[in-house]
């Protein structure tokens, strides 16, 4: 029988439960959410529900499931935590844009940037998912790339230099990892009435798909997708 996925996205602003890609509920995280806050208002927001199973996209980078950065738009104490353990069920961990992007993927070599609270990326080719930090990059100023792309960008730029700074990182991006497409993706990209050729907008069923991908095996019961 196939496994029922709750698909959780943790954001810098609010967590989104993801029952199917049309039907959806959330909460406030912010810069103070801990653990033991995350579960008391997930198990309260689930209540009613049933599910088998969990996929969690969260902001940080994460390791064969384990979370081993703290957020930079959350509390502290999310280093190791064992969902599973806390929430009763089978879980599977993995970074959010890296989800977004495993959702997004058709073909080819594609390069996911999600424009939010800060910068999300990955990059998806055949089979494999490589999720990535680029929003550390170095960039103007002596700062790093996020700050220019993500919502400090935009009061720091204003939104018109803003809108042309993104379109022009987006596009060095892409050559310099050979993509043959970019997904544009994050709360950001409803600001852009254009995109130019090669950069596509994403769509917000894309965290529900790739959370269901990452539960999806092979004829011999191994994950189809592999998490780098």
């Amino acid at each position: 029988m196939k496994k029922k996925i709750l698909v959780v996205d943790i954001g810098g602003t609010h967590v989104k439960l993801l029952r199917s890609a049309r039907d959806s509920s959330k909460f406030h995280s912010g810069s103070a959410l801990r653990p033991d806050e995350f579960v008391r208002k997930f198990k309260d927001a689930t209540r009613r529900w049933n599910y088998d199973a969990l996929s969690i996209g969260f902001p940080s980078p994460v390791h064969r499931g384990q979370i081993i950065k703290e957020p930079k738009h959350l509390g502290t104490g999310w280093i190791g935590f064992d969902f599973a353990k806390a929430l009763g069920k089978p879980v599977r961990v993995i970074n959010d844009a890296a989800m977004q992007a495993l959702g997004s993927y058709r073909s080819g070599r594609m390069l996911f940037l999600g424009l939010g609270t800060g910068l999300g990326s990955a990059f998806v080719w055949e089979r494999n998912v490589l999720p990535l930090e680029l929003g550390d990059l170095p960039y103007a100023d002596r700062d790093i790339i996020e700050n220019f792309l993500g919502i400090p960008g935009i009061d720091r730029l204003g939104e018109e230099e803003w809108k042309r700074e993104v379109l022009f990182a987006v596009q060095q991006l892409k050559r310099a990892f050979i993509a043959d497409h970019v997904i544009l993706g994050g709360g950001l990209v409803h600001r852009f009435d254009q995109l130019p050729k090669g950069v596509e907008r994403g769509e917000n069923e894309n965290a529900y798909r790739g959370g269901v991908r990452l539960w999806e095996e092979d004829r011999s019961g191994k994950p189809k997708w592999r998490v780098l």
